[in-house]
């Protein structure tokens, strides 16, 4: 399997899972990723932002396998601040890191996925594409528009054995998420009072954990698992968006 953001919070977790499980992986991300990377698999520094960094990527991963059982959509740029605030550059940034990338892999790993057999690709959205907060607008629509494109994939790729799903996190304690809070959308002095805000508005009452969104990530992935699912979106949240938020 092929994942992107493999230095990350969830991607480091996924990583792991996925190796523990028996995988071989390629990992990619713009960040050194470590020692502890698997030492049967491939990891690839890169910007996947840059549609040469891209291409780079796949054929360093032909080169390393003739086949790819899973592509995991992950990697992604958060800008927190207000839309009115937020520039076309900034925008584009989002955009260029979190959707194009979807598409690009989408062509340049085809024939891998292809040459599987049986393969799925899972793309990492989250629970702001279909609910969102204030001042986050250009990562909400990213992961939105991730969306829309899971299902033109699923669609188009079902006649080649390729399932195409997308996950759609909610609040995980990553890097990420600790950044965002600052926000302004939650109430709390300190980052541990903004930790504890955000965790009460789930029905568990607490915040995920990079290894439980992995988890559900390799069992989209494990098409001995998920056969009869494509195109569409798990959410795992903890039951953030079960809850009316005017009650």
């Amino acid at each position: 399997m092929l994942i992107t953001g493999a230095a990350g919070g969830v991607g480091r977790a996924t990583v792991s899972v996925f190796h523990s499980a028996g995988w071989r992986v390629i990992g990619v991300d713009r960040n050194p990723v470590g020692e502890d990377f698997p030492a049967d698999g491939l990891f690839i520094q890169a910007d996947i932002s840059r549609p040469e960094e891209m291409e780079r990527i796949y054929d360093s991963a032909r080169a390393f396998t003739p086949a790819l059982h899973a592509v995991i959509n992950n990697a992604a740029l958060q800008i927190a601040k207000p839309l009115l605030d937020t520039t076309v550059e900034e925008w584009d940034a989002v955009m260029n890191s979190n959707l194009r990338p979807v598409f690009l892999s989408a062509q340049l790993a085809y024939p891998l996925l292809k040459a599987a057999g049986t393969a799925a690709i899972v793309n990492v959205s989250s629970v702001h594409a279909v609910q969102t907060s204030a001042n986050i607008a250009a990562y909400a629509a990213s992961k939105g528009g991730m969306l829309a494109l899971t299902r033109a994939m699923a669609i188009e790729f079902a006649r080649d054995n390729i399932r195409v799903n997308a996950i759609l996190p909610g609040a995980v304690d990553t890097p990420m998420l600790r950044a965002g809070l600052d926000r302004g959308h939650l109430g709390g002095e300190s980052l541990l009072d903004r930790l504890e805000n955000l965790a009460r508005k789930t029905v568990n009452g607490r915040v995920g954990k990079p290894e439980e969104i992995a988890k559900a990530i390799l069992f989209l992935a494990d098409s001995r698992q998920s056969s009869f699912m494509t195109g569409q979106a798990l959410i795992v949240d903890g039951g953030a968006t079960a809850r009316l938020s005017t009650e």
